[in-house]
This record gives structure tokens, C-alpha cells and sequence, in this order.
């Protein structure tokens, strides 16, 4: 039997991989499916940066998105609450990354205000549901 908590700031309830159920999968977490979003959406709006970042900015942001459900998928799968906590404040200092990176393409004008919109909100969405997921494991 899987447990679930209340992600207050955003109303998701949310499956635990630390009640009952120690074979909860990631895949069933909401971070996880969020995160998983904005990989496709960032892929999607760096595709049409200059091909001289090619190797820098876009792959850089790039990396830092993929490493967010990345992590969350990793310490998920170590089904110990510690590891779980260290891999998502991973997960969460690359998603800082991702927002520093979308700030800079946009000064760059890279970006327009409505792309920088879409992806700010989904940052910010990830953010707030990550810091419950970490709250409720205890940090």
C-alpha cells in the first residue's frame, strides 16, 4: 500500500516512496513528471540559438535540465530517505542553474519575454514542489 502527502503550494498529492511501499517508482512522482517537461520544453527553445552556442550556452542548459530529473530519478532509486534528500537538493541546485541560464539567453536575446515567461513559470512550479517534496522527507 503506497502512502501520499499534500504538496501545499501547489494541491498535487503526491505517491511516497518511504511509506509502505519501498518499490514506489519514480516515475510516479509528480517532480519527476514535471521536471521531465521542462527538459522537452528547454530543448525546444534552444534549438533555435545561434549555432555558435552550439557548445556553450546550449548545451549548458541542456545539461543542467536533463541533470534535474536526472537526480530525482537517481536518489529515488537508492530507496533510502537520506540519498533521496541529497540527490533532490541536487536536483534543485540544478534547477537554479537552468533559471540562471534562461536570464542570461534572455539578455542575450536569445530568448523572447514569452519563451522566458513559459519556462519561469515552470521553474517556478518545479521549485515549489520539489521544496514540499524535501520538506516532507524532513530536511
Amino acid at each position: 500500500m503506497s502512502t501520499e502527502y499534500l504538496v501545499p503550494s501547489t494541491g498535487y498529492r503526491v505517491a511516497s516512496c518511504y511509506g509502505n511501499d519501498m518499490a514506489q517508482h519514480y516515475k510516479d512522482l509528480v517532480a519527476w513528471q514535471k521536471a521531465m517537461d521542462l527538459v522537452v520544453d528547454v530543448y525546444a527553445a534552444t534549438a533555435s540559438f545561434p549555432s555558435r552556442e552550439k557548445f556553450s550556452l546550449t548545451d549548458q542548459i541542456r545539461r543542467a535540465a536533463v541533470s534535474v530529473p536526472s537526480n530525482i530519478a537517481e536518489g529515488q532509486a537508492h530507496f533510502n530517505k537520506r540519498e533521496f534528500l541529497h540527490f533532490l537538493r541536487h536536483a534543485r541546485g540544478s534547477l537554479a542553474e537552468v533559471e540562471t541560464q534562461m536570464l542570461l539567453a534572455q539578455k542575450l536575446k536569445y530568448f523572447s519575454g514569452a519563451q522566458v515567461e513559459r519556462l519561469s513559470k515552470q521553474v517556478d512550479e518545479l521549485g515549489r514542489i520539489m521544496s514540499g517534496l524535501i520538506r516532507s522527507l524532513g530536511e
